[in-house]
């Protein structure tokens, strides 16, 4: 998981360092994607100690949930336009849709995984 945590903070970083060039670094909302991809970077390395791994994996798992809650509005732009509903999409509405998804991937990954930590700690105790 933690693995994953870091690739999609690169992805994340990625998706707003060109959502800002591509916007002529005229908009810094447009590096709110790499905000979230740092703080995944950051949380990932800290994850590699024992003591923290639990706590850095529910950190993320809550910073995917509000990635995803404030890019959802994007997403269904996204969508919109994909099914043919719009004409034209507009930079912000790939750079959100795009976070939505890796932040969807990241949360849905971390939810299984905790599903099976927790059968593994209750298959142990019987």
């Amino acid at each position: 998981m933690l693995r994953l945590a870091r690739i999609v903070g690169v992805l994340l970083i990625v998706v707003g360092l060109v959502g800002f060039i591509m916007a002529e670094a005229t908009s810094l909302t447009a590096l709110i994607p790499a905000a979230f991809g740092l703080i995944y970077y950051v949380l990932a390395a800290l994850g590699h100690k024992e003591e923290f791994r639990k706590h850095a994996m529910h950190i993320l798992s809550v910073i995917a949930l509000l990635g995803m809650l404030g890019t959802a509005r994007g997403f269904l732009d996204l969508v919109v336009f994909n099914t043919g509903g719009a004409d034209s999409m507009p930079l912000a509405t790939i750079s959100k849709g795009l976070t939505f998804i890796l932040n969807l991937i990241f949360l849905v990954a971390a939810v299984r995984s905790f599903i099976a930590a927790r059968r593994a700690r209750l298959a142990e105790e019987n």
